[in-house]
């Protein structure tokens, strides 16, 4: 099997964990050809760590012949200037999640595949997660589905960038609730069609760090979302009731039960996996075989879809409708 050749725009904190597991992990599937970092010095070390070369800016990649595929991890204001180069490259792309700043941004990256149709597969990597996809695979059991609650916590960013608007494009509803958003269209194939949000700053200066929303789905689903990156502790809640029971789970602890009535029963759990890698695997695989991307570019524009209604929402003090 000849390894798809990629090139790793952003290197960071989190772009190293793809170097990490391209170079180290699936070196039959994926072989890391160049990477770029906006720290030229740190860039040139990470491309010495893993033996490619350090391209000097991001055209140097995305116009590189021997470059396959480009794994996109950078602030999503960045993301549509990038993917427009990728695309007009014929690149294949992955990016990280959230796929844009705003819908209008998610627009100009549309209007780029409608011009080439290249393969993009976006980073929504909690879809990997073990305890995630046992909950998904007990829906059946509990459905019809009648309401969702997730709530994911973290501790204060160390990554000043996340408060900077201009770079980061927005704060928490953003940057982890489109997690959650789009954990909503994963375990229930529903849409989202309004949103009801509030939002605060409990540390940050000029991002939110805090915020709850109420989520009028289709086929009649209601859902809560909450997330914080305020508090010295994590979590990653799920609870999906449905008119046979409760699925009632954690993300992040890794457990996970069906309750009916009031016996709770433990459910299986395979062993928690790097889902960074298994994304990256599952991008290779799609590109390689030629086959649909297992998580699309519809699923990643419908989350930020649901993240400007959060944000409108929180302007104007009612409830709107989420863009289809």
């Amino acid at each position: 099997m000849t390894p798809l050749r990629i090139g790793l725009i952003g290197a960071g904190k989190h772009g190293s964990r793809y170097a990490r597991h391209i170079a180290v992990d699936l070196p039959e599937e994926l072989r890391l050809v160049a990477l770029w970092r906006r720290d030229r010095a740190a860039g040139e070390a990470a491309a010495r760590n893993y033996g490619c070369r350090y391209a000097p800016d991001i055209d140097a990649i995305v116009t590189a012949p021997d470059v396959d595929a480009v794994a996109i991890v950078v602030p999503p204001t960045l993301h549509a200037d990038i993917c427009e180069a990728a695309v007009a490259s014929g690149k294949a792309i992955l990016l990280e999640k959230p796929v844009a700043p705003s819908s209008a941004d998610a627009e100009r990256i549309s209007a780029a595949l409608a011009r080439n149709r290249v393969p993009l597969m976006v980073a929504h990597t909690l879809r990997f997660n073990t305890t995630v996809r046992a909950v998904r695979e007990r829906i059946l059991d509990i459905a019809p589905i009648q309401t969702i609650f997730l709530s994911q916590r973290f501790e204060q960013s160390p990554l000043l960038w996340l408060d900077q608007p201009s770079v980061s494009g927005g704060g928490i509803i953003l940057h982890t609730g489109v997690h959650s958003f789009d954990l909503l269209r994963f375990f229930t194939g529903a849409e989202a069609e309004s949103a009801f949000c509030r939002a605060w700053r409990a540390r940050t200066k000029d991002t939110e760090d805090n915020f709850v929303a109420h989520i009028a789905l289709s086929d009649g689903i209601s859902a809560t979302v909450m997330g914080s990156r305020s508090t010295e502790s994590r979590n990653g809640l799920i609870e999906v009731a449905g008119t046979r029971g409760q699925l009632v789970a954690d993300h992040f602890h890794h457990f996970a039960y069906l309750i009916r009535g009031s016996t709770r029963t433990p459910i299986p759990i395979e062993p928690a996996v790097p889902t960074v890698r298994e994304a990256l695997r599952a991008f290779a695989n799609a590109v390689r075989t030629g086959t649909a991307p297992p998580i699309s570019w519809q699923d990643g524009r419908a989350a930020v879809a649901t993240a400007d209604a959060c944000y409108r929402s929180v302007a104007e003090g009612h409830p709107v409708p989420v863009a289809s």
